[in-house]
């Protein structure tokens, strides 16, 4: 493993959050004593059939609860008793208003260290917006130019290989092409490369996995257990990353336009850098944060457009009318396809992929009338705010022309938060939204996805949002 570099560091690294989860339930307990009489009204006596459906279904029960006790509530899973700030003005406070009064790292955030570290997701505060700050240029147009030709690539390869006439799972399917796609754009490796870019991308596979089981198996230590297998697979993933920073910080490439050679290359604006460590966190932060995320919008993506061919009929007319089947620009997927822009904000309103915005609150503050203790779990849920009725008019129809420009500026602030918002907003977002629309756009250009008499499609929510058991379509040429 390289030597960390430790030269003009940026300051303020935060302090381990300890991994034994024992020691994690009873602080949480603390924090409940210490706040008592302080947590506003809802469900907070244990119940074993709740939690059990939180665990497989929560949509339900959260807007139950704000139906019968209003924007805020506290609930009890386990042995949490968690608060739930719902609608847009709690959006808008979460993220844009009075973001100081919560921190990231120490809600459940903090149990995505083990495989991200320290990246944007687990971080706060001054040290975060310095490390955000680092970041940006990363995201500029020559970088989102590149990352895009290496999406054109992948995806040709990918759509290519798909046979008509044949059921595929297209989760499965897209999952594959947006590892690849990271694997080439993020960390610049080759994803055929089986000493690299391809073990990197079974284990990251493998490390995610930990994250989509049972709470209570993610507890267990030991031989064979998740947890040894996420440690296992974070080693190979450290070596492969570490072996590359090292790398390329001893022969600087200017024409790298990939993540991690420009954060290799970053400086702050007072000629901070980010160590060895701190590149390692971001880039793996990265990869979750962009990886399901695409993967889940653009399978949603398929299975509405298959069960509503109105939309895809009118869909594919503005493609056809722009694109006359060549692969899309920057430019056309941003500026020429607003009925796409709208498909796209109608699948993210009804299944935004990071569907919770989990947050810990750092000091006592009142919202809605009600009080919240400092160290209580607070979460804004953008899933169950985007379907609010009072909101969005019949919440579970799938109805792009909500999302005109006209109607799309008129929700209340907050209403619509499928990236976050204010400061911390998502800061892949365009990045992620190129990668959708494009992939969409060529997948449709050949083919279409049709669904399978007498299936239905149930979603699950760890990681984020995704159809559980992936989801099969039949393929059939586009004419």
């Amino acid at each position: 493993m390289a030597t960390i570099d430790s030269t003009a560091p940026i300051a303020g690294r935060p302090s381990r959050l300890t991994a034994n989860p024992f020691r994690r339930v009873f602080d949480d307990l603390a924090v409940e004593v210490r706040g008592r009489g302080k947590y506003p009204p809802g469900l907070s006596d244990f119940d074993w059939e709740r939690t059990k459906q939180v665990a497989r279904d929560p949509l339900p029960i959260l807007l139950g609860g704000y139906e019968e006790f209003g924007p805020i509530f506290s609930m009890r899973f386990l042995h949490i008793r968690s608060i739930w700030m719902l609608g847009p003005e709690a959006n808008h406070y979460v993220t844009v208003a009075h973001p100081e009064n919560f921190h990231w790292r120490e809600s459940s955030f903090g149990d995505l260290i083990p495989l991200l570290g320290d990246g944007l997701l687990t971080i706060d505060d001054d040290y975060h917006d310095r490390a955000r700050a680092i970041m940006v240029p990363a995201f500029h147009r020559e970088q989102v130019d590149a990352a895009t030709a290496a999406m054109v690539g992948e995806a040709e390869a990918a759509i290519a290989a798909l046979a008509p006439d044949t059921v595929v799972d297209v989760y499965a399917w897209m999952r594959a092409l947006a590892m690849r796609i990271a694997m080439r754009a993020l960390l610049g490796l080759d994803p055929d490369d089986a000493g690299k870019g391809a073990l990197a991308a079974e284990n990251f596979e493998v490390a995610l996995g930990f994250f989509g089981i049972d709470f209570a198996l993610r507890l267990v230590r030991g031989p064979g257990s998740p947890w040894r297998r996420l440690m296992s697979a974070r080693a190979v993933l450290d070596r492969i990353v570490y072996e590359e920073i090292e790398r390329r910080r001893a022969a600087p490439d200017s024409g790298r336009r990939d993540i991690l050679s420009l954060l290799v290359e970053a400086r702050g604006e007072n000629g901070e850098r980010f160590t060895d460590t701190e590149i390692r966190d971001q880039v793996m932060t990265l990869m979750f944060a962009g990886h399901d995320t695409s993967t889940s919008t653009v399978t949603f993506a398929l299975y509405e457009l298959a069960h509503h061919p109105d939309v895809l009929a009118r869909l594919c007319a503005e493609q056809d009318r722009v694109l006359a089947g060549a692969p899309p620009t920057i430019d056309q997927l941003e500026k020429e396809l607003p009925y796409l822009d709208m498909v796209v904000d109608e699948v993210l309103r009804l299944y935004p992929p990071a569907w919770i915005g989990p947050r810990r609150a750092v000091r006592d503050f009142e919202w809605g009338g009600h009080q919240v203790p400092q160290g209580a779990y607070v979460n804004y849920c953008s899933w169950a705010s985007h379907r609010l009725p009072d909101v969005f008019p019949e919440p579970e129809a799938f109805v792009p022309e909500r999302f005109t420009r006209e109607r799309k500026a008129a929700l209340p602030r907050g209403a619509y938060v499928p990236f976050g918002g204010g400061k911390r907003i998502c800061l892949g977002k365009r990045f992620g939204l190129i990668e959708v629309k494009l992939v969409t756009t060529m997948l449709l250009q050949r083919l279409r996805a049709d669904a399978l008499p007498g299936r239905t499609m149930t979603v699950r929510q760890m990681p984020t949002l995704s159809p559980r058991g992936g989801l099969k379509m039949r393929l059939r040429n586009r004419a």
